[in-house]
């Protein structure tokens, strides 16, 4: 037993998809290409609920798309 963690997790570089079952939480899962990632989405959507979140490079999404401030 430990004091819990004050930093929260870093996840690695690649290409993320988030399956779920219908009504619960999710995982992450991880694939090191984009075509990788889509075989893995194929895959797991016959069974499950699949999100694709696109590509995780130095903790900052490549594939987000930004909004614009308000003025």
């Amino acid at each position: 037993m430990g004091r819990p963690a004050t930093k929260p997790a870093r996840l690695k570089d690649g290409f993320y998809i988030e399956v779920k079952n219908q009504g619960s939480g999710g995982i992450l899962i991880r694939r090191d290409t984009k075509e990788q990632m889509q075989m893995a989405a194929e895959d797991y959507s016959r069974m499950k609920q699949v999100t694709v979140l696109g590509e995780m490079k130095n903790d900052k999404w490549v594939d987000k798309i930004k909004e614009k401030k308000k003025k």
